[in-house]
């Protein structure tokens, strides 16, 4: 990384690296269609055996992740998800079920990275919107 800045592809990078490392499978990364486009799309599996009988149902996610990287303090990076983006989020996210089908429950979450020290860090948020 050079002086702790990243770029837009970088960021989404290192967060699909994270969600790997979390256990998600990445589908597609900037998928664009007409209505917009999506950062990342991964699966995440329900649990299975023990994880299951501990932690209750199986049932695993697709989830569409929108990524927001900044590298000022000005405000949170997740502000920048509003209205009008999770519009353009819904509609590409029908357009690559569409495309691809779905096997299981589709959810939003954004992920911010920040740098600290040149390091990356994550604030993900699940179920978004």
């Amino acid at each position: 990384m050079r002086s702790g800045r990243l770029t837009g592809r970088e960021a989404e990078e290192l967060c699909a690296g994270y969600l790997r490392g979390k256990g998600y499978t990445i589908l597609e990364r900037n998928y664009v269609c007409r209505g917009g486009e999506l950062d990342i799309v991964a699966e995440q599996p329900g649990n299975t055996g023990l994880r299951r009988m501990l932690l209750g149902s199986g049932q695993g996610y697709l989830v569409f992740v929108e990524v927001k990287y900044r590298s000022g303090d000005m405000y949170e990076p997740r502000e920048a998800v509003g209205y009008r983006k999770q519009q353009r989020l819904r509609l590409a996210a029908q357009a690559w079920i569409a495309e691809h089908g779905m096997r299981y429950q589709p959810r939003f979450d954004v992920i911010e990275v920040r740098t600290e020290g040149g390091e990356p860090r994550f604030n993900h948020f699940e179920n978004a919107f």
